[in-house]
């Protein structure tokens, strides 16, 4: 395992309990789910799944990268399970149902790009949505 990637790896870790700490805040027993590929944080009280995604690039690009194929094959977006996605930027949390990533990539008229970040090994297909366009089709947790 690469030393950028294991970087990478607790990065992406400390955003899942900065993301979690806040679920908690509405569903106290919310809970990190390790070695699960459907999704990074289980919330009992309304039995569904987060994914969190740390895009701290977002703030510089004013994108958010959304994946949905990798190495030829449907990922993230197209075999998420999880109910809702948490998009953490290093200053601000948004949350987003995945049908209504896919409604903002359509009412959008996006083009996806085919891009191969410098630790991936393929390349992946993908959509950058405007942070400004997602936030119109975000979320707010009851109780915040």
């Amino acid at each position: 395992m690469s030393s950028t990637f294991k970087q990478d790896l607790a990065r992406g870790l400390v955003a899942e309990k900065i993301v979690l700490s806040d679920l908690q805040s509405v569903y106290p027993c919310a809970t990190l789910v390790n070695a699960y590929k459907g999704y990074d944080i289980w919330v009992p009280e309304k039995s569904f799944g987060v994914e969190v995604k740390y895009d701290p690039m977002s703030n510089e690009t004013g994108n958010i990268l959304i994946e949905y194929e990798m190495n030829s094959k449907p990922s993230a977006l197209m075999t998420t399970t999880a109910k809702l996605w948490a998009f953490y930027d290093d200053a601000k949390i948004i949350y987003i149902k995945p049908r209504s990533i896919i409604r903002c990539i359509f009412d959008m008229k996006l083009t996806h790009r085919v891009i191969t970040g410098p630790n991936d090994i393929a390349s992946k297909k993908c959509f950058l949505v405007k942070k400004h366009d997602i936030m119109m089709y975000q979320v707010l947790l009851k109780g915040k």
